[in-house]
């Protein structure tokens, strides 16, 4: 599920996907560093602060007169890998020592649904 609209930490969809994914007890890997944070297995990808701000440059060379059509395509600097050991420990896998030593953050950061600040309710999806 490569599309923000399921995997973008802190919003519905994610929440049911990691509820899913923890009843389910999958490995789940995304391209969000940041969803490894909400309780998935490993996400490796640019940070979404990260990807904002390139769009955010973007936005102010075009407004400054950049013709878009002009403007190189910008691919982000730095992907990080993030590793879940709590959701490891809780399916039953090992995570091997080399992939642990080349990840960026390592931790028991959760497994399963994990409510965001910014998440809704179940009953707030008609507002």
């Amino acid at each position: 599920m490569a599309t923000p609209l399921f995997s973008l930490p802190g919003t519905r969809n994610n929440a049911i996907v990691m509820e899913r994914i923890a009843a389910l007890r999958l490995p789940a890997i995304f391209q969000w560093p940041e969803t490894a944070e909400a309780g998935a297995l490993v996400g490796y990808g640019p940070r979404f602060p990260e990807m904002y701000r390139q769009r955010a440059r973007m936005v102010v060379r075009i407004l400054r007169g950049a013709n878009p059509a002009d403007m190189p395509v910008e691919q982000p600097a730095r992907f990080q890998l993030v590793i879940n050991l709590k959701a490891a420990k809780a399916l039953g896998h090992e995570v091997p020592a080399g992939l642990v030593l080349r990840a960026d953050e390592v931790g028991d950061l959760g497994y399963g649904f994990r409510p965001s600040r910014f998440a809704l309710g179940r009953n707030d999806v008609g507002r």
